[in-house]
């Protein structure tokens, strides 16, 4: 019997990856046609229909559908504002065409329910959707993966039991198929749950699937293990961020996933909400990334480890300050952004807010940082962290026994990187020295600096009395906007979207990191590579 399953599981992994691997390849399609720019107008739109101005809302979209028939996020969007103003028929009218455009119709059921309620109570609604809506509106989402755990992300259409089973093809003496626990989706997190599965064997490939109220809600998808903790090794992680919405432009998650990377690193600016006072909004924002296949195939097969900058917890360029509480809407748009990811954890929890922790691959280290929830340009010094989470940092900082220690930041660490703007770290120069001042005192070694922010990928060097360090910056996942290039940069890149790499070889006998910039169209762009002995002690 446990052969049989083991065959089974090998045939289904197997089929998985094919069938995976062939979603990834999939042509451009219509998108790659479409002119409509959804970055902001269409968020726009949701948040008034939200602050109750649909006729503002329905002009505006109008107006874009006039220029872009059956384009579906327009329609969306239409359908939206009819339903908040009680018109089920013309909100079912513009729903049909957006589904029949491409939508797929778990948008509709993802929300924001609260301006959809009243098309998805109807029942030629319920009618329409009979047949055509899935058990999983969105997900499963990979994160808080390590060497023998990881776990599931996912949103179910109404209140459900969720478990998921994973098993791995080969070798024979695997155990039997393993069951997360079984856990619930719930209204109060929007329709949300995690689930956990661990006992599991480094850098092993499994596949697995995913039960609704017992029945199968998705396809049979593959993941692999990361190595064995503290052990060297040798593996690639993607990472970058500026991804607003483009439908052209999603097939970078494609390219991303054919690349099989370890991980996916978001490190801000992962979805432009810019209304932080407009939950509807942000969580708009979160449902047409998460219903896009490109994104879907993704994360359904690379752990996603994530923090946010001013676009996805407030707005332009924000200066939250240091209150917990003030301005009143931080710990909501939090509680936004900890619905919609999988991370280890959320900076201190409820009662220390935030997006910073910790996580390891093999022997190299990851800090993740909150760079926004408590900057205070005014502070005594100025600080980005705050002191708990800097406190936290430097500690666990001082704690590693990692070969590389990479530390990301949702904006660039190197001077000149965003002139004549204090948004960056020449923001806070003193805590900047802080931080560096403090590994070189306490001999640590191996840092590897990675942000975000700048529409662009770059290569900095910051030169420093013990070892001079490198930034590698990344920031246009998919955007269309653009940042010029400026001086001062080793190496810059804006000509398409694309996507930074770290390929990490500890197992050498001089571990190196190696930077490669990937365009949106899969070229090799620029590749730039470190030695750990360059990167000062041992320790």
């Amino acid at each position: 019997m446990r052969s049989r399953l083991i065959a089974v599981a090998a045939v289904a992994c197997l089929a998985a990856a094919v069938l995976y691997a062939a979603g990834a390849r999939a042509p451009k399609g219509k998108d790659a046609a479409q002119a409509v720019d959804h970055a902001g107008g269409h968020r726009d739109a949701v948040a008034r229909i939200a602050r109750g101005n649909a006729g503002a809302a329905i002009a505006a979209m109008t107006a874009v559908l006039e220029a872009h028939p059956n384009d579906a996020e327009t329609l969306y969007v239409l359908a939206c504002a009819h339903a908040a103003k009680k018109d089920v028929d013309k909100a079912m009218d513009c729903a049909s065409k957006a589904v029949a455009a491409g939508l797929p119709v778990e948008r509709f059921i993802a929300g924001p329910r609260d301006l959809l309620g009243p098309l998805l109570e109807s029942a030629a609604f319920r009618e329409f959707a009979r047949g055509r809506a899935g058990l999983l509106v969105h997900g499963p989402l990979l994160g808080s993966m390590t060497d023998t755990s990881v776990r599931f992300w996912v949103r179910t259409a109404a209140e459900a039991a969720v478990k998921v089973v994973v098993a791995a093809p080969a070798p024979a003496d695997l155990a039997l198929p393993v069951r997360s626990a079984e856990v619930r989706t719930s209204a109060a997190a929007d329709y949300t749950a995690v689930a956990a599965v661990g006992g599991l064997r480094p850098d092993t490939a499994y596949c697995y699937e995913v039960l609704v109220d017992g029945q199968r809600a998705a396809a049979l998808a593959p993941f692999r293990t990361f190595p064995k903790a503290g052990a060297p090794a040798k593996f690639q992680v993607a990472f970058g961020g500026g991804a607003n919405f483009v439908p052209a432009n999603e097939r970078m998650w494609d390219v991303i996933l054919r690349r099989e990377p370890a991980a996916l690193l978001m490190l801000g600016d992962n979805v432009y909400i810019d209304w932080p006072e407009v939950a509807a909004a942000q969580r708009y924002c979160y449902y047409r990334r998460q219903s896009r296949p490109e994104h879907r195939r993704l994360a359904a097969s690379v752990p996603v480890f994530s923090i946010y900058d001013d676009h996805d917890f407030g707005d332009n360029d924000c200066i939250p300050g240091p209150d917990i509480e003030k301005p009143a809407w931080k710990r909501a748009a939090w509680g936004v952004f900890c619905e919609n990811w999988v991370n280890p954890s959320y900076g201190g929890g409820r009662e220390q807010p935030g997006c910073w922790y910790n996580f390891s691959i093999g022997d190299v280290d990851f800090f993740m940082l909150d760079c926004r929830f408590y900057r205070n340009p005014a502070g005594k010094p100025p600080s980005m962290l705050g002191p708990v989470q800097k406190r936290l940092f430097l500690d666990a900082l001082g704690r590693s026994k990692g070969r590389f220690r990479v530390l990301a930041s949702s904006v660039p660490w190197a001077s000149g990187t965003k002139p004549g703007s204090r948004d960056t770290w020449d923001g806070f120069p003193e805590e900047r020295e802080e931080i560096f001042r403090f590994a070189e005192s306490g001999g640590i070694g191996g840092l590897v600096l990675i942000s975000a922010d700048r529409h662009r990928s770059d290569v900095w060097k910051v030169p420093r009395p013990g070892y001079d360090l490198y930034e590698f910056e990344s920031s246009k996942l998919t955007n269309l906007h653009t940042h010029g290039k400026v001086p001062g940069a080793m190496f810059s890149y804006n000509e398409k979207c694309s996507a930074g790499w770290l390929e990490f070889d500890t197992a050498a006998a001089d571990p190196s990191v190696t930077y490669r910039i990937i365009s949106i169209d899969d070229e090799l762009i620029h590749t730039f590579a470190v030695k750990r002995s360059q990167l000062g002690p041992a320790k």
